[in-house]
């Protein structure tokens, strides 16, 4: 019985050593879009069996990270504008949620102090690689939804994170590097603050448009 566990432990965790390793060369570019992904060379690659790389590139394919083509043939995504512009509309949604969920509470200064932790972290990564960027950048991001106390919201949000990396990527590092600036993240704080929801949503509603926009220009 015993032995049954300790199996079952490390096959989780060969699955998610996988699973990070794919996430990271997808996200990072080593695996770039539009690329096929061949079971065979990549369960060589990582040295796992094509079972477990199968349950890993089905949870990309459920992060938005992997589609399926013809045949059902999985290759790396390919974003286009509309969709990056349809992601961060639906991003601009669920954060202003978040936002004027935010503002109702009667004490938001535990709330504001660790918004702006998130953001000395952001600050801190600037001259750190893009993935620590676009790391602390999604911290602020996803730690404003976990303050809500709203799970739904936090796990609506977080099943975007696939997606949004990929329009990081599809900009490329200059456009990516744009949306991170420090003051428009402390101008959503300074709203919150403020305890003004329509101010907050307001806020959040144009960080998203124009972050957007960059990234399709």
């Amino acid at each position: 019985m015993a032995t049954a566990a300790l199996l079952g432990l490390e096959k989780k965790s060969l699955r998610e050593q996988a699973l990070a390793a794919l996430r990271t060369a997808i996200t990072s570019g080593a695996l770039e879009p539009g690329r096929h992904l061949v079971e065979t060379e990549l369960s060589e690659m990582l040295q796992i069996s094509r079972g477990t790389l199968r349950e890993a590139l089905r949870q990309l394919q459920q992060e938005g990270l992997v589609s399926a083509g013809a045949r059902g043939r999985l290759s790396v995504r390919h974003l286009d504008a509309k969709e990056i512009r349809d992601i961060y509309a639906v991003r601009a949604a669920l954060e202003s949620l978040a936002a004027r969920t935010l503002c109702e509470l009667p004490d938001r200064q535990h709330v504001i102090g660790s918004l702006r932790t998130a953001i000395q972290a952001m600050d801190a990564a600037t001259h750190g690689t893009m993935e620590e960027r676009v790391e602390s950048d999604l911290d602020f991001h996803r730690t404003m939804c976990r303050l809500t106390g709203n799970e739904t919201l936090l796990h609506s949000w977080e099943s975007l994170e696939g997606s949004i990396r990929m329009s990081i990527m599809f900009a490329g590092l200059d456009k990516g590097v744009r949306n991170m600036s420090v003051d428009r993240h402390n101008d959503i704080v300074a709203a919150i603050e403020t305890g003004d929801a329509t101010l907050a949503r307001n806020t959040i509603l144009e960080h998203m448009d124009s972050a957007a926009a960059v990234l399709v220009a």
